[in-house]
């Protein structure tokens, strides 16, 4: 077989061609996926890194867009796992463009978890207990912060997993008023011998959830936690008004571990579907 020849100009063109990929590969462009914020806290008395998705054509429109507030959403958290789910949508996935506002945890449970009477929960993280301060820094602070930088609509979506979960159930049973939808994957409800959960029938008695939205699921657990859920389950189940939307969804083929991403999915996918519903 004879060799191949090309002419001169096309060899030149493949070496400046190479040479051109080479000198690409020595510099290397970053691949963004959001911007950092630092938030400043009279009431938590400290400042708060917040991370931001923006839909792809957020600066070119003017269009006002949903938002999810992510707890855990610091970048070595949850903040990339969510924001590669919103830009999903951009791609046409059926799923309408939101922002994500990840609320970065520093002291995750205090942040997180209501007070505990269990001593030996009180001896292993003596610095849990503070979710109702953590609460109103959303609702006071972090909130009108968000709606004076943003575009966003008024709707509004928390979600979070495991004491994350927890905080996101409590919200929606103290004070439902906040979000218009909730998401609790896996929540912590063994945490405080199940107070949450056992309290749940009273709570929702007095709670308005009219036009509210809730997304529960559980991985293969068991125990406490399980049966924290189920109380929880059935107390909604009683309460629930005829335009409150509500689902559970049991994962037993999940764990604690690997429940999150398929969750996550599922319920944007609920919350965000597109075209609304």
């Amino acid at each position: 077989m004879k060799p191949l020849r090309l002419p001169v100009q096309l060899l030149a063109l493949l070496l400046l061609s190479v040479a051109g990929a080479g000198s690409a590969a020595d510099k290397p462009q970053p691949i963004a996926l959001g911007q950092s914020y630092t938030v400043q806290s009279k009431l938590l008395g400290q400042n708060r890194p917040l991370n931001v998705y923006l839909p792809p054509g957020y600066d070119d429109s003017k269009a006002t867009y949903p938002v999810l507030y992510l707890l855990d959403g610091g970048v070595d958290e949850d903040f990339i796992h969510i924001a590669g789910i919103a830009s999903l949508a951009a791609d046409w996935r059926n799923i309408r463009e939101f922002i994500v506002i990840g609320v970065a945890s520093l002291d995750r449970y205090h942040e997180l978890d209501h007070p505990s009477a269990v001593p030996a929960e009180q001896q292993r993280w003596p610095t849990a207990g503070g979710s109702a301060q953590f609460r109103e820094f959303l609702a006071k602070e972090l909130i009108p912060y968000v709606q004076q930088h943003f575009r966003v609509s008024d709707e509004s979506v928390l979600m979070g997993e495991s004491a994350a979960g927890l905080f996101v159930t409590e919200t929606f049973l103290r004070q439902p008023a906040l979000f218009n939808g909730y998401i609790a994957i896996s929540p912590s409800l063994w945490w405080d011998g199940q107070s949450l959960a056992k309290a749940a029938p009273g709570l929702l008695a007095t709670a308005n959830l009219h036009n509210k939205r809730l997304y529960l699921a559980l991985g293969d657990e068991g125990g406490e936690m399980e049966d924290g859920v189920n109380k929880l389950v059935a107390a909604v189940k009683a309460a629930a008004p005829a335009d409150f939307h509500w689902s559970y969804t049991p994962m037993p083929q999940e764990s604690h571990s690997t429940i999150y991403h398929p969750a996550a999915l599922a319920a944007l996918r609920q919350f965000f579907v597109y075209p609304p519903r």
